[in-house]
């Protein structure tokens, strides 16, 4: 047991032996106590210091790296732009939430764990490109679809989307409007009389002869009372490829062809029927285009087809079909011609060459008009010709090239009869069918005899026969 003394000596030695200079636990936490508001008043006044300086150079930092991106990598803004300005904007708003949390909770962060806090920004930047990323998937997926919509409406309208070529451009234009006008009414001619006499203009173009048709101005329409009219279809035959582009307000350059089909009937013989079919080949133009258009009537379906092309070569082709150079004592020379084309011919730049022997005549045709799938004649003498079912007859002795009785334009032993045409743009017109008799020919005409075409060859003379008895204006074509 100890005693009073003891403890007391014990007390002492303990008391001595404590650092007087370190402070004991009551007198510490006292002094905290005491300290701690000066401590706490004095961090609020020098922290928010330390935070500001942070994030002003951290936004400065980013602000330099936007403007970097801005104005030398993406200065449209595209995907990595914008997963740039997301990254920096984003770290610094973290920066500055976490700045003022610390402030708030009075006990700031150092600098290199608020620092390992900013790496988790690319997070922040992964979220917003992903969700960029899914907006123009999205997007490009709408654009597809309506591009596939807008393909399947203009299927329906029986119309193509162009490409961006000026010229292929124009042609579609061109094909689409011609055919509008052609389909959508009854079409128009103006006469002309010394000039387009428009006060005589009609309706009723079909009714007009080839002969007015070229002289005037004709715009043909295929419609009446919103069917297809067979009569104007019929009445094409009587215009020229020529006015038909003018009336359908085509370029001057541009040709066309056109063609009107029965595609379905109820009469199995008018299937496939082709009602019209004339103009320039496709195969002779750098490049085309084609609108057509289908009407269901009368228990058939017809279809309109329109081509318009970028020059070519027309397709005009004359056949000459009989040859009459010895008639009798007082009948006149004649030649008959059958216009195998569905559009009228007009006779400008078509020419007539006789050579027999030494000796040569040519004629130049200034006027006249062929219609469509028609036979003509060419005589010496008008008044005397027998025309048979001839739908033109032009006289020919007015140019002394056919002759009628005793005077004579062709010869009557041996002779070639050619028939030419010069292209638009060319000088030296070309044969394009050829009569030869007499000489090795095997081809000796009698008077009254004249010489007939089988249809085959267009140049050689085995395709000429003699015939005994002549039947001008009467020709009819293979089928």
């Amino acid at each position: 047991m100890v005693s009073k003394e003891e403890y007391h000596e014990s007390s002492v030695g303990d008391a001595e032996s404590v650092n007087p200079s370190e402070p004991d636990t009551e007198a510490l936490l006292v002094g905290l106590v005491r300290s701690a508001p000066r401590e706490e008043k004095r961090s609020r006044r020098t922290k928010p210091k330390l935070a500001l300086v942070l994030v002003f150079a951290h936004g400065l930092r980013s602000l330099i790296v936007l403007s970097s991106h801005w104005c030398f990598k993406d200065s449209s803004l595209g995907m990595v732009g914008r997963g740039h300005i997301f990254y920096h904007l984003g770290g610094v708003k973290l920066f500055w939430n976490l700045s003022l949390t610390s402030l708030r909770c009075g006990n700031l962060m150092n600098l290199s764990q608020l620092w390992s806090t900013m790496r988790k920004a690319p997070v922040i930047s992964s979220e917003r490109d992903e969700g960029a990323l899914t907006a123009v998937i999205e997007f490009l997926s709408a654009f597809t679809l309506f591009l596939m919509i807008l393909t399947a409406f203009l299927s329906l309208a029986q119309l193509q989307m162009g490409s961006n070529d000026p010229d292929v451009d124009r042609l579609d234009r061109a094909a689409a409007m011609g055919l509008d006008r052609l389909t959508s009414g009854e079409g128009w001619f103006v006469p002309l009389d010394e000039s387009l006499d428009y006060g005589n203009a009609t309706a009723s173009w079909h009714h007009a002869t080839a002969e007015e048709l070229a002289d005037g101005r004709v715009q043909a329409g295929l419609m009446q009372d919103y069917r297809l009219d067979f009569d104007r279809i019929a009445a094409l035959h009587n215009v020229t490829e020529e006015g038909m582009a003018a009336g359908l307000g085509l370029d001057s350059d541009m040709t066309l062809y056109l063609k009107v089909q029965v595609e379905e009937s109820s009469d199995p013989d008018r299937v496939s029927m082709v009602l019209f079919s004339g103009g320039t080949e496709r195969g002779s133009a750098p490049s085309s285009s084609t609108a057509y258009r289908s009407f269901q009537q009368d228990g058939e379906r017809l279809r309109v087809i329109l081509e318009v092309h970028d020059g070519g070569r027309k397709n005009n082709q004359l056949h000459v079909t009989e040859v009459m150079a010895r008639p009798s004592a007082s009948g006149p020379e004649w030649i008959e011609v059958y216009n195998p084309n569905d559009f009228a011919i007009p006779l400008k730049g078509w020419s007539l060459n006789h050579v027999s022997g030494s000796t040569s005549s040519n004629l130049l045709l200034q006027s006249g008009v062929l219609s469509g799938k028609s036979v003509s004649i060419m005589t010496g003498d008008v008044s005397s010709q027998e025309v048979g079912n001839a739908t033109h007859v032009l006289d020919l002795g007015q140019y002394s090239f056919l002759g009628v009785g005793q005077l004579d334009g062709l010869a009557n032993g041996q002779g070639v009869l050619s028939l030419r045409y010069t292209q638009l743009a060319e000088i030296t017109p070309s044969d394009v069918m050829r009569v030869e008799w007499g000489g090795n020919t095997e081809l000796f005409m009698v008077t009254g005899q004249s010489l007939e075409w089988d249809g085959n060859n267009r140049f050689s003379s085995t395709s000429w026969n003699l015939e005994d008895d002549p039947t001008p204006g009467e020709y009819t074509p293979p089928a």
